[in-house]
């Protein structure tokens, strides 16, 4: 077979293109990253870091998204993995995590009657394990099916299905039980 370096050249700018695109999807994501990330954390520095780590990864091992249309679950398995090996290898900084500044923040994004409530939902989001925040975040936040958690989580669909009734029901049992004034003396 004859060289054709018109061909490779084409090829060479084909797949230049299409990186550019993908570049540009990624960036679009951050936000939703970003929000995830301060989301899992409920600390803004700790939470950019994360971004910040998993843009790279996705930058560089992008020949791995095998389906450009599923982006924004590959770049969510992507933040969460590296959130549970942050957790593994304890390279979190800080050992308080500010929940009252992801709190006050929740509470501002609600009509006025409705903040007090906001207030107990974010504090009672930071009692609970990353995991179980990780999947109320992923399923009620995100909008994301259990399949689809399954895969971004890379566990069993019945382990999501369980881990979100843990969640839900410890949840409930915070926000009724209304001991989360003891949060900010801890």
């Amino acid at each position: 077979m004859a060289y054709d370096g018109k061909a490779l050249l084409d090829a060479t700018r084909h797949a230049s293109a299409q990186g550019r695109s993908l570049d540009s999807a990624i960036a679009a994501e951050v936000p939703k990253l970003r929000r995830h990330a301060v989301s899992l954390l409920y600390n803004r520095a700790d939470a950019e870091d994360l971004v910040q780590d998993c843009v790279e990864t996705a930058l560089t091992k992008q020949y791995t998204l095998q389906d450009p249309t599923k982006l924004r679950a590959w770049l969510f398995a992507i933040l969460n993995k590296l959130f549970l090996m942050r957790l593994r290898s304890g390279s979190r900084r800080g050992a308080a995590v500010p929940i009252d500044e992801f709190a006050d923040t929740l509470a501002s994004l609600v009509p006025a009657p409705d903040r007090a409530e906001a207030m107990d939902l974010g504090r009672a989001m930071g009692r609970l394990s990353p995991q179980h925040r990780q999947i109320l975040l992923l399923v009620n936040l995100d909008g994301y099916s259990y399949q689809d958690v399954a895969e971004i989580l890379e566990i069993p669909i019945g382990t999501v299905m369980s881990r979100l009734a843990r969640a839900r029901e410890r949840l409930r049992e915070l926000i009724e039980g209304r001991d989360l004034q003891a949060l900010q003396a801890e």
